[in-house]
C-alpha cells in the first residue's frame, strides 16, 4: 500500500496522530482536532462537499461531486482539489482511488464524535 503523501488525522485508541508520509508526527488533543475540523468547514464550497456526501450517503466521484457543486462555472478544478485535500487533512473524508477515478466518502463515524448531531442539520 503506498503511504499517504499529505497529512491527515487518525484516530487509534483515542489517540489522534498528524500523519505525514504514513509516519505519525504530532499527537493531537481532541479540541485541537476540533479547531482543524472547524476550520475544514468554514467554507461554503466544502460545507457543500460534506452536504453531498452526506445526503448521497456513499462514495462518490470527485467529478460527480464537482457537477453537484456547480462544476467549472462555480469552482475552478485547482480549488476543488485544495478544498478535498482540506477535508482529508481534518479527517472528514477518505479518498479511494480507482484507476484514474477517485472516490470520496464522508467519515461520519469521525464527525458524530466531534461534531454529535451536524450532520443532521445539513438535510
Amino acid at each position: 500500500m503506498e503511504p499517504e503523501s499529505i497529512p491527515t488525522i487518525s484516530e487509534s485508541a483515542n489517540q489522534h496522530c498528524a500523519t505525514v508520509w504514513g509516519m505519525q508526527v504530532v499527537s493531537l488533543t481532541d479540541d485541537e482536532v476540533r479547531v482543524r475540523v472547524f476550520k475544514a468547514l468554514a467554507d461554503p464550497a466544502r460545507l457543500g462537499i460534506v452536504r453531498i456526501l452526506y445526503l448521497n450517503r456513499d462514495e462518490m466521484n470527485c467529478t460527480r461531486i464537482r457537477v453537484l457543486l456547480g462544476g467549472d462555472d462555480e469552482i475552478p478544478n485547482s480549488t476543488f482539489s485544495y478544498h478535498l485535500k482540506t477535508l482529508k487533512e481534518a479527517g472528514l473524508t477518505s479518498t479511494r482511488k480507482d484507476g484514474q477515478s477517485r472516490y470520496i466518502s464522508l467519515r461520519t463515524e469521525f464527525l458524530d464524535r466531534y461534531l454529535p448531531g451536524f450532520l443532521q442539520t445539513l438535510r
